[in-house]
């Protein structure tokens, strides 16, 4: 886990603010949905970190309780540590987040900067209640 977090785009600058309760969670998660994060893949043509929609395989791990859960980072360069653990997950996309829920099926839960001290965590639940706003 890395000890010191300094905010490098709007997004972590948000994300900051809503776990020091500087904005609403609710202010905070209506502004997640048209922001943009970084979500490793694998892909079976990769060019330069570059991947294509349609061949993509998204990193996502299960917890001890067996539930699924996506991987995002709010940066590609937040994801670097973590995907070292993971070979084949070295390109990634750049996504709004709502195209990812939309894509995330039943069940899946997602963490957004896994061993960053400022991140979150949706449990499957949050994210079938985000989607169907």
């Amino acid at each position: 886990m890395q000890d010191t977090f300094e905010a490098r785009n709007e997004v972590e600058e948000k994300l900051l603010a809503a776990q020091e309760g500087q904005i609403s969670s609710e202010s905070f998660m209506e502004y997640l949905l048209d922001a943009q994060l970084f979500m490793p893949v694998k892909d079976s043509i990769g060019i330069e970190g570059f991947t294509s929609s349609d061949k993509a395989v998204p990193l996502t791990l299960k917890t001890e309780d067996g539930i699924e859960v996506l991987i995002l980072f709010t940066s590609p360069d937040r994801s670097k540590a973590f995907v070292q653990d993971f070979p084949g997950y070295d390109g990634g996309l750049l996504s709004e987040f709502k195209w990812v829920l939309e894509r995330t099926g039943s069940g899946i839960g997602i963490s957004i900067n896994p061993d960053w001290p400022v991140g979150m965590d949706l449990e499957p639940e949050m994210v079938q209640q985000l989607k169907s706003n």
